[in-house]
């Protein structure tokens, strides 16, 4: 049942029957969670350290229970204060969400879009698209943090970014849960890098049985050895790393060969390493990720817009790709 609040009350929710707890309040509940101290969350704030035990203290009496237990390092929530954080995180991101909407209803002369994005997406999908947002609405403030997916969405979950793009496997998804909405934006074929002088003709991942690779991130790794396994063997893996110049580099060196995605091949190519671009399944998906909702606001569809246009302008034409990965 839906209820008006007087204007006295406007910073107070209701969490449970009969007890009014003050937004501020979980706000810095919040922040000494986040921070481990009240003295950090005080530096957070900008607030005194007294008045952050005040705030702490009026919480935990109108609760009833102990929120947080002191120690010789800092704090830690109690049960009790791990589920209050997790409500006070999903109420104070909606109410951040209403504020950016309300900004925005006068056709986008406010507003703000925060991105995570693993690396290849934030060096090639998203500077097309941020330009592209900034050019229709200026006033539109984006910003961006790169993430590999698992930690990009948790970070959506916990309210700090609004759009997250992501990628998967046809063997594991992009994102999963009901409180998630993916919205796809294009197929992003791999190519095996190897180094300069290698024949190409002809070359299938299976006559590489006996070479020394190099593996990308966990979702990447996984997918190696899902495609190595379909072609009939266990690739023998010696190096590990996310940066895909430093795999470029590796390869030129004659230490290994390898899987890259197209984007990443977009974002920065080697001339002294060849790539061969494999028939699907050998692709990832990427998509962007917002919270479930039944209306974004204004500012966040723009960017989904932007970043949809953004991904139609790297899809294949006419049997290439814009960007495509050379042999």
């Amino acid at each position: 049942m839906q209820s008006i609040l007087p204007a006295q009350a406007i910073n107070r929710v209701d969490i449970l029957p009969f007890v009014k707890l003050d937004l501020r309040r979980l706000q810095v509940l919040r922040a000494v969670a986040r921070e481990g101290s009240f003295s950090a969350a005080a530096r957070a704030l900008d607030y005194t350290q007294p008045a952050v035990s005040h705030h702490v203290a009026r919480l935990e009496a109108e609760v009833g229970t102990t929120l947080l237990v002191r120690g010789g390092r800092g704090v830690r929530l109690t049960e009790a204060g791990k589920a209050l954080v997790e409500h006070a995180d999903a109420v104070l991101s909606r109410l951040a969400s209403a504020e950016d909407e309300i900004a925005a209803i006068a056709g986008l002369r406010a507003g703000r879009v925060r991105l995570a994005a693993f690396p290849s997406a934030s060096a090639t999908l998203v500077p097309i698209a941020a330009r592209a947002l900034r050019d229709a609405h200026p006033e539109v403030t984006v910003s961006l943090v790169e993430a590999e997916p698992p930690e990009a969405l948790a970070l959506l979950r916990a309210g700090e970014v609004d759009i997250v793009l992501a990628f998967g496997y046809p063997e594991s998804d992009v994102a999963s849960g009901q409180d998630v909405h993916t919205m796809d934006l294009l197929d992003d074929p791999l190519a095996l890098v190897l180094p300069a002088g290698r024949r190409t003709r002809g070359l299938a991942l299976a006559d590489l049985a006996d070479e020394t690779w190099i593996a990308g991130c966990e979702r990447c790794r996984a997918h190696l050895l899902h495609l190595a396994r379909a072609a009939g063997f266990e690739p023998r893996i010696a190096f590990a790393t996310d940066d895909y110049v430093t795999v470029q580099a590796l390869v030129a060196a004659g230490l290994g060969v390898a899987l890259l995605p197209a984007l990443a091949l977009a974002a920065s190519r080697r001339s002294d390493v060849l790539t061969l671009t494999l028939p699907a399944p050998a692709a990832r998906q990427i998509a962007a990720v917002v919270p479930a909702a039944a209306r974004q606001p204004p500012a966040v569809s723009a960017m989904l817009a932007a970043l949809r246009d953004a991904a139609a302008s790297l899809r294949p034409r006419n049997g290439r790709r814009a960007a495509p990965a050379r042999s």
